[in-house]
């Protein structure tokens, strides 16, 4: 799903009266699944929509994220992995992302 609909997403769903956080790929090293600025919406229930990763990497970004909605704090994530354990958490190739989390408010 592209960024822009992902967005259109979190629109509706603020629209609704859902409480939502959205993640933002901020940085990539080396490979990573998804490109920087691809995001993830998740709502209070861990609804989401968009991709941020992939795998192990994606559920605990949902995780953090519905912490996010209650605490109202923004909160920045690193994942990275060595080549032996990368395909556990996603990152198939090695590489490390940053992400970052943020309440989203009407």
């Amino acid at each position: 799903m592209a960024g822009d609909d992902t967005l259109m997403i979190a629109e509706r769903w603020v629209d609704e009266g859902r409480r939502l956080a959205l993640a933002t790929v901020v940085q990539t090293w080396g490979s990573a699944p998804r490109p920087t600025g691809s995001h993830l919406v998740i709502d209070e229930k861990g609804n989401f929509e968009g991709s941020v990763s992939g795998g192990c990497v994606e559920g605990a970004v949902v995780a953090e994220a519905v912490e996010v909605i209650e605490t109202g704090k923004p909160q920045m994530l690193e994942f990275g992995v060595a080549d032996e354990t990368a395909w556990e958490v996603g990152l198939s190739c090695g590489g490390q992302i940053r992400v970052f989390v943020e309440p989203l408010a009407k």
